[in-house]
């Protein structure tokens, strides 16, 4: 038998969510067949998949032992913590959330075969050494990064502190009441200083994307603003604003119009980033702003804009921003 009492960072939570996090070892089958059986139980009641956790909930399970993590994992968890060496480079820091700056070549998020440092390594290790993140006082939640970009894509990140923060800013992200916006340098000059351009986007295989002007089955609508703000040799540097964002959307879409991304191997130009001497894609998400609501939790960021120190571009394009 266990018991999980509910704390601040579970509630809010679906039972069976909750349980698939807190007990990773109990399949989802078993998980549904104990809940109906009433070896799970809420507050020492019969519960149902779909009830939501309130903090100080008690959580009793009466299923076998070798389902659980033995006491090590916490032990684990905190000496990997204290392994991370990568350090985040913070632009804004809240109780709630931190907004960082992440490097060109650094993964947001722990690959199967990843050995180096990940964004979320990197913030998990400074909160638990600040003493605002404590695995062994935690079911279910750990800090988390809330929006990805690409290894070799450059710019602002938001990470949550709490589990709150993290339902509320993956809200308005898809509600897109964060409106973030990209500076990238492209190959060739593009139609017009400025436009909003419309097409389809298909994911294929191996994570790359095939876009298309007309609409066709499988082809979801992409939107993407752009406005060139510098031509010179050849290139140009333009602003760029996400209307939809699928995976991909800036690097593929802008190839389609002719202006691929200057040293993106997959959607760019290869001859020219050769002979530039590029080989990352020069892609920054420069900048954040919340259009949050005045009695939501992160309400006081209403308004507030966030502007990457950087944009990580090679050190010959410095000068153009």
């Amino acid at each position: 038998m266990r018991e999980f009492t509910i704390n601040k960072n579970d509630s809010g939570q679906r039972l069976d969510k909750f349980l698939q996090k807190a007990v990773p070892k109990l399949p989802k089958s078993l998980l549904y067949k104990y809940i109906r059986l009433k070896r799970i139980k809420l507050n020492g009641k019969r519960c149902q998949n779909a009830d939501f956790l309130k903090e100080n909930d008690v959580l009793t399970l009466y299923i076998n032992d070798e389902f659980f993590d033995t006491e090590e994992k916490t032990g684990n968890r905190e000496n990997e913590l204290l392994k991370v060496t990568a350090v985040p480079q913070i632009v804004y820091e809240d109780e709630n959330i931190i907004i960082a700056y992440k490097p060109s070549g650094m993964d947001v998020h722990r690959g199967s075969e990843m050995t180096k440092d990940t964004l979320v390594d990197a913030i998990a290790a400074y909160l638990y050494r600040k003493g605002e993140y404590r695995p062994y006082e935690e079911n279910s939640f750990s800090p988390a990064v809330c929006n990805r970009l690409d290894r070799n894509t450059t710019g602002l990140v938001i990470a949550a502190k709490n589990a709150a923060a993290l339902r509320e800013v993956n809200e308005n992200i898809r509600e897109r009441r964060i409106h973030k916006k990209y500076l990238c340098i492209c190959v060739g000059n593009f139609s017009g200083p400025e436009s909003t351009e419309t097409a389809y986007h298909k994911k294929g295989q191996h994570n790359l994307v095939s876009i298309r002007k007309d609409k066709a089955e499988g082809y979801k609508k992409i939107i993407t603003e752009y406005k060139v703000l510098k031509e010179k040799d050849g290139l140009s540097l333009a602003k760029v604003n996400l209307i939809t964002g699928r995976t991909h959307q800036i690097r593929a879409h802008l190839a389609f119009l002719g202006a691929p991304i200057l040293g993106d191997g997959k959607y760019g130009n290869v001859s020219v980033n050769k002979r530039h001497g590029i080989f990352r894609q020069q892609l920054c998400a420069y900048s954040l702003e919340f259009d949050t609501e005045q009695e939501s939790l992160l309400g006081y960021l209403n308004g507030k804009i966030f502007t990457s120190p950087e944009t990580g571009f090679d050190k010959k394009y410095t000068n153009w921003y």
